[in-house]
């Protein structure tokens, strides 16, 4: 398979990108933005790399984490150097037609990109285990975490009213509801514990906060509800039965879009890209088909 590499100027130093599949081909690149914010593009490439044998997809790791430059200017974390970031990417590779799939905060960068700045050339977007609003997010978390043990609930509320969440104690008590959530494969894909590392817990606590439950950061109130009918273009909305990102949620952004799509991947929570990556690759694939067939 085809593929390059390389460093791309972006507002704050440079971003890595990796670039698989033929750039020849007819059909339209898709561009992935990954989750977090700071976390890397490992797990997800782990699994749509096979996307390649149809399109060129290309990866990057955003500014501060992976392999991209890791500033320590903190004022650079926000939504919207990240939109500039993308726009700045998709000028340097010649992206004049593209593919956008996010997955959690990238679906957040999505439709920052989407609403905002209304840029042209834009084929389709796939809102993976989407956070269109942080308020609904919480609310989602707040009654899932009413399902877990007493005494890890007890531990998680101690420790946010403390500000201790630094703690030993709530980082184990927090695995109760990623175990839960997050990633219900036990052990952890081997991807997953691998990329941690070289994720950026600053930006991560700069932008969203402790833990998946407890936003505390500039994102806290982000919420894009009242704009998603300013996308017009095909969408597609996928996430797990288990979801911290809720079916009730992404199936309520879902209805916000016009004419666009919602699944379900039943055996799966936040990274169903791994958890059912047979049926995760064949929604995205079907849905990238049927788009270019139109």
């Amino acid at each position: 398979m085809e593929h390059r590499e390389g460093y791309i100027e972006v507002p704050g130093g440079r971003v890595w990108y990796n670039l698989l599949g033929e750039e020849n081909r007819n059909e339209t690149p898709l561009i992935v933005l990954h989750g977090g914010p700071g976390n890397t593009h490992d797990p997800l490439k782990s699994v749509l790399h096979v996307l390649a044998d149809e399109r060129p997809v290309i990866f990057y790791d955003q500014l501060g984490s992976g392999n991209s430059d890791r500033p320590t200017d903190d004022s650079l974390w926000h939504t919207e150097r990240f939109v500039e970031e993308l726009m700045d990417i998709r000028k340097a590779l010649g992206l004049d037609e593209l593919h956008i799939l996010g997955h959690s905060w990238g679906t957040m960068l999505a439709a920052a990109y989407l609403v905002d700045r209304k840029p042209a050339g834009v084929k389709s977007v796939i809102f993976s285990s989407p956070c269109l609003s942080a308020q609904r997010w919480k609310e989602d978390a707040d009654r899932f975490l009413a399902q877990l043990p007493e005494e890890v609930q007890q531990t998680i509320a101690r420790h946010e009213e403390q500000g201790t969440t630094d703690s030993p104690e709530y980082q184990e008590a927090m695995k109760e509801y990623y175990r839960r959530h997050v990633c219900r494969i036990d052990p952890l894909p081997t991807v997953m514990a691998e990329s941690r590392p070289k994720g950026n817990k600053e930006i991560y606590m700069k932008m969203w906060g402790p833990s998946e439950f407890c936003p505390t950061g500039n994102l806290k109130t982000f919420d894009y509800t009242p704009k998603l009918h300013e996308i017009t273009i095909p969408s597609l909305f996928v996430c797990g039965r288990y979801d911290e990102a809720a079916p009730e949620s992404t199936q309520y952004y879902h209805s916000l879009v016009p004419g666009s799509e919602f699944r379900v991947l039943e055996n799966s929570s936040h990274v169903g890209y791994l958890e059912e990556p047979e049926a995760y690759i064949y929604t995205v694939r079907d849905f990238l088909r049927r788009v270019e067939a139109k």
